[in-house]
């Protein structure tokens, strides 16, 4: 184990990073790769080489050769270039070979060096000529991004229906650019540039700013005057950029986010840069070519370093990077964490114990019985298992794929119920891979690249063959695939849109894991308006439905569909949207016609837009609800006095129109009670506006304005309870026993006399409150001598009126200390009672 990990290399503290040969390269070159336009296409694609392009140090009668090879360096094809002189040359997806020529034309080659067609990239290329090209590979399928003599960008992000995108200009730009590359955010793509310190990303479709605006990658290290390389990873959502102060900044295509940045204290730019990163992996690196160095960088202070004997190209790869040269043909990527686990050195984790408990059996060693209980003991031993198959299927030599399956199938043997479809699954696909691993055939796939090739070749039949063959979880295997060949149907314009719908749904179904939604976007974006809106139709997430319907310009529809779905954020989407594309009478007759749409958006406007809300209720003659809108308006809008009572004024003419007298009443009501306060706040001083009526009266009476708070409860029809209640809480609280006195007696209290007892004692004046407790009626005395401490005198009326509540109540007051006589006394009385 310690020698199969010699060539591990470390970068930080949680990754490791392995270079392996996949081939001996016999391709017998007569020039060096620097000499010639290199092109490999991924997935472990063939390699295509112009030897002799058009270079000044070369005779003018030496004519360029392009040959093709297998990734293991078996010749395919070669002939002499007949054409004009090619600046760039790339694989598309369906690995055809593109060569782009000077003049804008780009010539389209198969597999074999067959001549399959030809396209122009427009007469501004062809006037302006060709700087440079990039072939790009997106989910809508492989594009070409040219760079004129003019130094603007042209690119086509679909080869197979060109649509020529010119875009905006970037300012300043008087010469090539440092350095270029394409993006795809959003489901288009873009030119990433950099022009000194400045990064810019034009953006076609922007009205607003037609020209490109610069911006900075966050967190760069400071005294960056130019960017020397950029990368931008397999899926497009990382970035790369090398500066000339020799710093590598990691972040993502966006340039919202800063990943890590590393010195590399190298300042001559690279050759290459590309990043290396594996599926479903946390860890971020980049590799860096130089003429006799390789690095490979990420988030750790140190990185890896490894001399190239000769010239190198490298290629990105979905879980890697290939690196080929004259001789030899590697592959570099990220050691998965299975493989790390098992042969890291001193591993004791449960595959690394069940792997060396193999080797001893087959020693016919005690150890491994040994090893086999330690993993046992811990319950590890179906983890371990695992843990062999999956690392078996990252190992790239058949050897060690044995040897580790021969341990998953030894581990199996201690089991009762260990499902085997993982272990047989993973020996079918071993013995795929490295059939076409085999050097005659050159495709080196890994385990992680293999289903997808079949799909980008558009082998669909094939695909899902083998996905059935190796059984495959059909929303990883058969789904993926079908849900690949929908959106390839959808390109097909000369069948008609019922027919591929039909088709479409026929093939899929219900299939698990394919989006409808996503089908109808390609087919949108293929400009098939119609055909994207019956696709929908068998969409079963309305949240999946409903953004697309707006981005096709049918709100309506879609505003139908989220209230079919009852997602209420879905409806104040599309509401949002219907407002800013319709007029405002348009969108006001839309609403009615839906009146859940109708109810949320008054919803909306009662807390953001209420000159909108106004609007509504005038628009449906809804007189109730405008009048309360006027009522709120003039507390919330109004601080006038005269502005408020006009708001109240509508208001009341809204209630009356409704025919809700109360309301109005109310309102006018409220607005004579304004104007008494404003006028009170004149005379006497003081804050009376906005006060309740019976806060207004209280205040009255806290002032000794006596007789116009009386006044006021006239005016207002206060009931005599109420009124009393007021003054004897406001009496008390100023403390004017002598008035409150005088108030009792002014005539007959129509709330009782106990009250004022127990106003008195909530202010701790027992004194006055013995006043008032002679004059409490009798169903109340007990209660109120109780209230002034009078225990005994309480237990002489509850005795009196024979009532066992009251002398229950008074004994309940009564303390073992000093009521003793007093509880006696009323016991005494109870027995008298129940003895009658």
């Amino acid at each position: 184990m310690d020698c199969y990990t010699a060539n591990w290399n470390p970068l930080g503290d949680s990754a490791f990073y392995r270079k392996y040969e996949l081939y001996s390269m016999d391709w017998d070159l007569k020039e060096e790769l620097r000499d010639c336009l290199v092109a490999a296409a991924p997935y472990g694609g063939p390699i295509a080489l112009l030897r002799n392009p058009w270079r000044k140090e070369k005779p003018a009668s030496a004519r360029p050769v392009l040959e093709i090879y297998s990734a293991s360096g078996v010749p395919l094809a070669s002939l002499l270039w007949k054409s004009g002189p090619v600046v760039s040359l790339g694989w598309s997806a369906e690995e055809e070979l593109l060569c782009v020529q000077e003049d804008g034309v780009v010539l389209v080659y198969g597999l074999h060096g067959d001549f399959r067609r030809h396209f122009s990239m427009g007469n501004e290329v062809l006037q302006n000529r060709v700087l440079d090209a990039r072939i790009f590979h997106t989910e809508f399928g492989s594009g070409v991004a040219i760079l004129t003599g003019a130094h603007r960008f042209t690119l086509s992000a679909n080869v197979g229906d060109l649509k020529l995108r010119r875009m905006p200009e970037v300012p300043g730009l008087q010469s090539a650019p440092s350095c270029w590359t394409t993006v795809c955010q959003d489901r288009v793509a873009h030119i990433l540039l950099a022009v000194g310190p400045d990064l810019y990303l034009p953006r076609p479709f922007c009205l607003v700013f037609p020209l490109a605006l610069p911006q900075t990658p966050p967190g760069l290290a400071p005294g960056v005057s130019s960017f020397l390389q950029m990368a931008v990873s397999f899926t497009y959502r990382h970035l790369a950029l090398f500066t000339d102060t020799g710093y590598i900044w990691m972040g993502t295509a966006s340039l919202k986010e800063k990943l890590c940045e590393f010195n590399c204290n190298i300042r001559a730019p690279p050759k290459q840069m590309v990043w290396c990163s594996r599926p479903r992996s946390k860890e971020r690196a980049v590799v860096v070519a130089w003429e006799r160095r390789l690095m490979v960088v990420g988030d750790a202070p140190e990185s890896i370093q490894f001399v190239l004997d000769e010239d190198s190209y490298l290629v990105p790869e979905l879980d890697g990077v290939r690196v080929f040269s004259r001789s030899t043909h590697e592959f570099l990527h990220e050691v998965p964490v299975a493989s790390e686990e098992i042969f890291k050195i001193a591993s004791m984790a449960p595959g690394a114990l069940l792997l060396e408990a193999q080797k001893e059996y087959e020693k016919e060693s005690q150890k491994a019985d040994e090893y086999l209980r330690e993993i046992q003991e811990l319950g590890q031993l179906p983890q371990a298992v695992q843990q062999c198959i999956e690392a078996a299927g990252h190992e790239h030599w058949p050897d060690m794929q044995k040897s580790l399956l021969r341990a998953a199938s030894f581990g199996k043997c201690f089991l009762d119920r260990f499902p085997p479809d993982s272990f047989v699954r993973m020996c079918q696909d071993l013995r795929v891979l490295n059939a076409i691993r085999d050097y005659h055939i050159g495709i080196p796939l890994t385990y992680s690249q293999y289903p997808q090739v079949l799909v980008l070749r558009r082998l669909y039949p094939l695909a899902i063959q083998i996905c059935e063959y190796l059984r495959l979880p059909e929303v990883q295997g058969v789904s993926r695939i079908l849900a690949h060949w929908a959106c390839y149907k959808v390109q097909q314009k000369d069948v008609s849109d019922e027919d591929v719908a039909r088709a479409i749904n026929q093939k899929l179904g219900d299939t698990p894991g394919v989006s409808y939604s996503d089908i109808a976007a390609r087919a949108y974006g293929c400009g098939r308006t119609e055909l994207a809106i019956k696709l929908l139709e068998y969409e079963p997430r309305s949240g999946e439905q409903v953004p697309l319907l707006l981005k096709m310009k049918r709100s309506k529809l879609a505003l139908s569909k989220a209230i079919e779905s009852g997602d209420t954020d879905l409806v104040f989407t599309v509401l949002l949207h219907l407002k800013n594309e319709l007029n405002r009478g348009d969108f006001f007759m839309t609403l009615r016609n839906q009146p859940m749409a109708l109810s949320l958006y008054r919803q909306f406007c009662k807390h953001q837009e209420l000159e909108t809300l106004k609007d509504l209720y005038n628009q449906d003659d809804n007189h109730q609800e405008l009048g309360s809108f006027h009522i709120r308006a003039s507390y919330a809008a109004e601080e006038r006095i005269e502005g408020r009572v006009a708001a109240l004024q509508t208001a009341a003419d809204a209630f009356y129109k409704a025919k809700n007298e109360f309301a109005a009443k109310a309102t006018e009501d409220q607005m004579r009670l304004l104007r008494l306060q404003r006028r009170l706040e004149d005379e006497l001083g003081g804050q009376f506006l906005d006060l309740s009526l019976h806060d207004t009266v209280t205040t009255l009476i806290l002032s000794g304005q006596n007789k116009r708070a009386e006044q006021l409860a006239r005016d207002f029809r206060i009931p005599d309870k109420r009124l009393w209640w007021l003054k004897l809480t406001a009496l008390a609280d100023l403390e004017d026993w002598e008035e409150l006195e005088k108030f009792s007696k002014s005539k007959k209290s129509p709330i009782g006399y106990l009250p004022f007892v127990e106003i008195c004692m909530k202010q701790h004046n027992k004194y006055e409150a013995k006043k008032y407790a002679s004059r409490v009626g009798p169903e109340q005395k007990v209660k109120a001598l109780l209230l002034v401490g009078d225990v005994a005198q309480a237990a002489d009326v509850a005795i009196e009126h024979r009532n066992e509540a009251e002398m229950s109540l008074v004994l309940s007051h009564c303390t073992g200390s000093t009521d003793g006589a007093t509880a006696d006394k009323i016991q005494r009385a109870r027995a008298q009672a129940q003895k009658k």
